[in-house]
């Protein structure tokens, strides 16, 4: 349920309506949902699906819409967005304690589609951990000659650039990202952050793990190269159109209504595997 009779989303469409006046919840049911006739519990269900947990919106004991005073208008449908997933390889230890990236991945996502992909080996200047070389098969040999951070931070900055930065436990790839942009250039760009693991959470409730081999599992993703940047990104990307596919079912339309909805407390329930 993500589009409407006059093009745009179907929360874009309520949008719009509410914009030129309030209207009851049976009028938003034939005028956005183009439900005719039929059952009034069951329109007024589908307009409280696609409404009601947005703050953007408001109904009264009447049934009467409005839009929220002073809310921005729903924007862009999330499957229309432009996406940069990342995954990052470090030396394993934080940033201030003198760790750095060794790889990077950026795997853009453009209306719902994956492109091609921007990866490079990045020589951090110091030597790999073994224990991280056995995790992630980047060797000190492999780094020797990869370009240092300094080289490519122009070309990662133009691959985030105007994109929403998404990642799998996005504190981390940003946290690295950040600061070696700022390192490099003095700056960093102004971007949109969203996470897979929180969307996960959210979105798929009661799994034992919201890692990205669980989630992957779960979905039937398959990574090949796990714990390398472009596989580890790849299956990112991959997982991130279906947990869009996911918030779009639960009536979430755009990437204001999303961060509202992540944004909510939602009952424990029952894992499962």
């Amino acid at each position: 349920m993500t589009e409407g009779g006059g093009g745009g989303s179907l929360l874009e469409s309520a949008g719009a309506a509410l914009a030129r006046a309030p209207l009851h919840t049976l009028d938003l049911a034939r005028q956005v949902l183009k439900l005719k006739g039929g059952n009034p519990s069951a329109a007024s269900a589908a307009v409280f699906a696609l409404l009601g947990t947005d703050p953007r919106f408001t109904v009264d004991s009447q049934g009467i819409w409005r839009l929220t005073e002073g809310a921005a208008p729903p924007g862009t449908p999330l499957r229309e967005l432009e996406f940069a997933v990342v995954d990052v390889e470090t030396t394993g230890g934080g940033y201030g304690r003198g760790h750095r990236v060794t790889e990077v991945a950026v795997v853009p996502v453009s209306r719902g589609r994956i492109g091609e992909a921007y990866r490079t080996l990045v020589h951090p200047g110091r030597s790999i951990p073994p224990r991280i070389e056995a995790l992630t098969g980047i060797s000190d040999a492999m780094v020797r000659g990869a370009p240092p951070f300094d080289v490519i931070a122009d070309d990662l900055r133009d691959e985030l650039e105007g994109r929403i930065f998404v990642a799998h436990n996005v504190s981390f790839d940003w946290g690295f990202i950040r600061e070696e942009l700022l390192a490099a250039r003095g700056d960093v760009p102004e971007v949109e952050r969203l996470c897979t693991v929180k969307m996960g959470r959210r979105l798929v409730p009661g799994l034992r793990s919201y890692a990205l081999d669980a989630l992957t599992r779960h979905f039937e993703i398959s990574i090949h190269d796990r714990h390398r940047a472009f596989g580890d990104a790849l299956a990112t990307a991959r997982l991130l159109l279906l947990l869009i596919e996911r918030a779009e079912t639960e009536g979430v339309g755009d990437l204001e209504g999303l961060h509202h909805y992540l944004s909510v407390r939602q009952a424990p329930r029952r894992r499962r595997g």
